[in-house]
């Protein structure tokens, strides 16, 4: 068998999935998890220290089928000021899942009929992960404005009007489905 020299790590941008290595393999990875050379993220998953200065990780390989929402898909499209302090992720409602203590992520369980529409693939930091559009992520601030905030809501809604390739009637669409038609429609014609 060969031995592990780090290679797969750098192969596969930085992170180590069990279900690759061998056996043999996978004892050397965890030899060098209790040296220090490497961290392990996750059962299952581990990583050069040095991948974690990175400002965005693989998301998918940390929450797998997670979709990035809220403030992380705002500082995506740029539609607010706030920084986010923790990746916004959302999984389906029902399940169980255990996280790294790095990065700091924030799940948001969600409803499987709120997974199943408004999801694209974009490449975030050289990543490619599923994210909220552009209309759902502004359906989302709409949905949420009490928790976020109304000026944090305002904000959001003012830079999506700003934009240009916006569409008004994706917007309405979701906002029907998540049920603040109404709301965002007051929203809007302030905007406008």
């Amino acid at each position: 068998m060969p031995k592990y020299d780090g290679r797969e790590i750098r192969n596969t941008e930085g992170f180590i999935v069990r279900n690759d290595l061998s056996t043999y393999q996978y004892h050397q990875v965890l030899q060098k998890v209790q040296s220090g050379e490497l961290l392990r993220l996750r059962p299952g998953v581990f990583t050069e220290p040095i991948v974690l200065a990175d400002t965005m990780l693989d998301i998918d390989i940390l929450v797998p089928g997670g979709v990035l929402c809220m403030f992380s898909a705002w500082d995506h499209y740029e539609l607010t000021t706030q920084i986010p302090n923790s990746f916004c992720v959302a999984i389906p409602r029902k399940r169980k899942l255990v996280l790294p203590e790095y990065p700091p992520i924030t799940l948001y369980y969600w409803s499987d009929h709120l997974l199943d529409f408004g999801i694209t693939i974009a490449e975030v930091h050289g990543h490619k992960v599923h994210v909220t559009d552009l209309e759902r992520s502004v359906c989302d601030a709409v949905k949420y404005r009490n928790k976020i905030g109304l000026d944090v809501c305002a904000e959001i809604v003012k830079s999506y009007l700003k934009r240009r390739g916006r569409n008004i009637s994706t917007l309405m669409k979701y906002a029907k489905k998540l049920r603040v038609a109404k709301t965002l429609s007051t929203y809007l014609e302030i905007g406008l």
